[in-house]
């Protein structure tokens, strides 16, 4: 365990899910190294309790939990046995995730659907089972694991991608939401070698991508001084961050529209001056401020 790290975690309850290998595995020791107190999560029952007293031959505080996080039902279980044990939930690292590779011409809409169902869904399930109990503390981290090939595509992971975009548009809504509570809630894009890249990334771009060498971003998101609405992009020890801008843009009007959106694209896609709105209503904002409405609420009533 790394015990002389600055922050700590003591006293914190953490749940990672699909922790039973790989990134979860790593993201568990890492937390319960740093103090926390950790529900390992896994769909199979065996890895989830190996993790569990891997942490606790380390002497940490672990149980293992097999669930789905698809499973309602389950999930609330999982949440359950967590306050039972020792009556707090503090963290939510969504790590659980499946991939169906294959180019969009031939995936089928079950495999589009199956791996939207894990990693968005259950995602929202996880999280919204934690929500309750986070609020009613006025203090929680929640961590969505995002990825490259939602930010930025990648070829043959069109179902993968539309789900990885998709939990930042979570991420940035349960953070807007959650802020009056004390609930803060991040993205985390890893790349690592694990059993979902072991055929995607070549051997020696493997051996460089540890997945424990992504773990360390997971505290700046679950400290107490955490950020929120953050994208944090990690692998083999390299940290970058990635954010959804808006540029600044034309005014274009309603005469000859079309046409002048061609004309001008180079300008509406100008980054100097872009911003990372606070929220969605800034894209409305600008739009209407551009018309000579000053109020986006006037503008509605």
């Amino acid at each position: 365990m790394n015990r002389e790290i600055g922050t700590r975690l003591d006293g914190r309850v953490a749940i990672v899910t699909g922790a039973g290998a790989g990134l979860g595995r790593c993201h568990a020791l890492a937390l319960a190294g740093w103090g926390a107190r950790v529900v390992v999560n896994d769909l199979d029952e065996e890895k989830a309790d190996a993790v569990a007293e891997e942490v606790r031959a380390q002497g940490g505080e672990a149980i293992g939990v097999a669930a789905s996080v698809t499973d309602e039902a389950r999930v609330a279980a999982m949440m359950e046995r967590a306050m039972t044990e020792w009556g707090r939930i503090d963290i939510l690292v969504s790590n659980a995730g499946i991939l169906r590779d294959k180019s969009f011409a031939k995936m089928t809409l079950d495999d589009f659907r199956l791996v939207v169902d894990v990693h968005l869904i259950g995602a929202a399930i996880c999280a919204k089972a934690v929500w309750p109990i986070m609020q009613q503390q006025r203090n929680g981290r929640i961590v969505l694991t995002t990825s490259s090939s939602g930010l930025y595509g990648n070829f043959g992971q069109a179902n993968y991608g539309a789900a990885k975009m998709a939990l930042v548009g979570l991420m940035q809504t349960l953070a807007i939401e959650g802020e009056r509570y004390g609930i803060r809630v991040n993205c985390l894009a890893p790349t690592a070698a694990t059993g979902m890249t072991e055929n995607v990334l070549a051997p020696s771009a493997l051996a460089r991508l540890d997945p424990a060498l992504v773990s360390p971003g997971l505290l700046a998101m679950v400290a107490d001084d955490a950020p929120t609405r953050a994208i944090l992009c990690a692998g083999g020890g390299q940290f970058a961050r990635a954010f959804v801008t808006l540029t600044e843009g034309c005014r274009i009007g309603s005469e000859d529209a079309a046409e002048r959106v061609i004309a001008n694209w180079d300008a509406i896609g100008d980054r100097a001056g872009e911003i990372v709105p606070e929220y969605g209503f800034t894209q409305a904002e600008r739009e209407l401020g551009a018309a000579g409405v000053k109020s986006v609420m006037a503008a509605a009533r």
